[in-house]
């Protein structure tokens, strides 16, 4: 449920100071952390309507900058880390450890283990505002959200009547039970029977209540196996469940179609390869593959993904951060905020995701539009996530795609630096 809530007037401390504010939506705040100031602003919207110092990590425990949301909140904790030290009013932002909590000692200064430390005053009217999935963005210098209207972003359009899933594929993603997997879209231009489809429209027309976060970035090998598998199953040949994993079944079903076209493959000594997948799609009839993937998550659990296309693949996307403030569906609008995050890859990441020129990330002038703009999203994915966006749905934009904090009940989350 959305709660309502008016929060304190005064100077509850030198530095931490809230002003007057009234939301009506717990889920468009935002908090972000600046690392340099050591200061942490609570916003809704453009509007700061929470200050406070905070202490982050010192040296050799520095407090990772990027893309976070609470997870957990729990008023009493003890640290499983360091000799149970107290964490009150605690509000996790990863499962490896990093958390926002109150501390005794808050010298505005880097001093903690990691976590970002807060008054006790603050502390304990922060934790009465926020729920869990409030986005907190935690970055070296300050970060302010700014409107932004571009016609990649979302907003509420999608007629009412219309089918959803009518002309998709559902394969599995990162379900949180192996064996009970998740359903998700694939879209395609051509049908392709899949005895696996459990069709979801009945329970998502319902009327969103709880907001979605969203990640788009590159393809990973995970992504271009579940297509391989999906389309040798089509064409006919068994490669088994399209898990994303390269098995027996997936390994014998690829050497069988290769062996078909001896002289296509003749030069192709991968076993899975760009010239592998062309052929697949050339061979389903479904033009040229895509490059791209946009991920849908809803309480920390996955819904369901779908291939996009990056233009200019070679060019760095940077990392960009959107939350929906507002929408309007009467005139079928929605206000997004927007920043950019500083995240400059390794020479070795750039290699593995084929990106040859990292400046594009922080084209001078607007680089969230840049980006924004290179993303084609297909119309039955835009109309499908167009009927499930809410006040408070996010969306990242990343190259480096799903790290390793995010996992089973976690948004997506976003490390630009550990």
């Amino acid at each position: 449920m959305v709660s309502r809530f008016v929060f304190g007037l005064g100077l509850l401390s030198a530095t931490a100071l809230v002003h007057p504010a009234f939301a009506a939506d717990v889920r468009t705040l935002q908090i972000f952390v600046s690392k340099n100031k050591q200061s942490l602003a609570v916003y809704d919207g453009t509007e700061v309507v929470a200050t406070s110092k905070v202490s982050t990590g010192k040296d050799g425990h520095t407090t990772p900058s990027g893309i976070f949301s609470v997870l957990e909140k729990q008023k009493y904790h003890e640290s499983n880390l360091y000799s149970a030290a107290p964490m009150p009013f605690m509000q996790r932002l990863t499962w490896s450890g990093i958390a926002l909590h109150e501390s005794n000692s808050v010298p505005r200064y880097p001093a903690s283990h990691g976590c970002v430390r807060m008054p006790g005053a603050f502390a304990k009217m922060l934790y009465g505002m926020t729920e869990p999935g409030i986005p907190v963005i935690i970055s070296d210098g300050e970060l302010v959200p700014q409107p932004i209207d571009h016609p990649t972003l979302f907003h509420p359009d999608a007629p009412a009547a219309m089918p959803l899933l009518s002309d998709v594929e559902l394969r599995p993603s990162m379900p949180d039970n192996p064996a009970a997997p998740v359903q998700v879209a694939m879209n395609d231009t051509a049908a392709m029977p899949m005895p696996m489809v459990q069709p979801l429209a009945t329970r998502e027309a319902e009327p969103p209540s709880e907001p979605i976060s969203m990640l788009i970035t590159r393809r990973t090998l995970r992504e271009t196996v579940i297509d391989i598998q999906i389309l040798l199953n089509a064409l006919g040949f068994s490669a088994g469940d399209p898990d994303g994993l390269l098995g027996p079944s997936t390994v014998e079903a690829i050497r069988a179609f290769k062996t078909l076209r001896p002289a296509e493959f003749a030069g192709d000594k991968s076993l899975v390869s760009d010239t592998l997948l062309k052929a697949l799609y050339a061979a389903a009839g479904k033009g040229e593959p895509p490059n791209g993937v946009i991920m849908v998550r809803k309480a920390f659990k996955p819904v369901f993904e779908a291939p996009v296309t990056i233009a200019d693949p070679g060019l760095a996307l940077g990392t960009h951060f959107f939350t929906l403030h507002a929408v309007d569906e009467t005139a079928g609008t929605a206000d997004w905020l927007g920043i950019t995050l500083e995240n400059n890859l390794s020479r070795e990441t750039m290699k593995r995701l084929g990106i040859s020129n990292q400046e594009s990330s922080i084209v001078t002038g607007k680089p969230i539009a840049h980006s924004l703009s290179r993303i084609t999203i297909p119309d039955e994915t835009r109309r499908k996530i167009d009927a499930l966006i809410a006040p408070g749905s996010t969306l990242t934009i990343s190259d480096t795609g799903l790290g390793r904090e995010t996992g089973e009940g976690t948004d997506f989350i976003t490390i630009t630096r550990g």
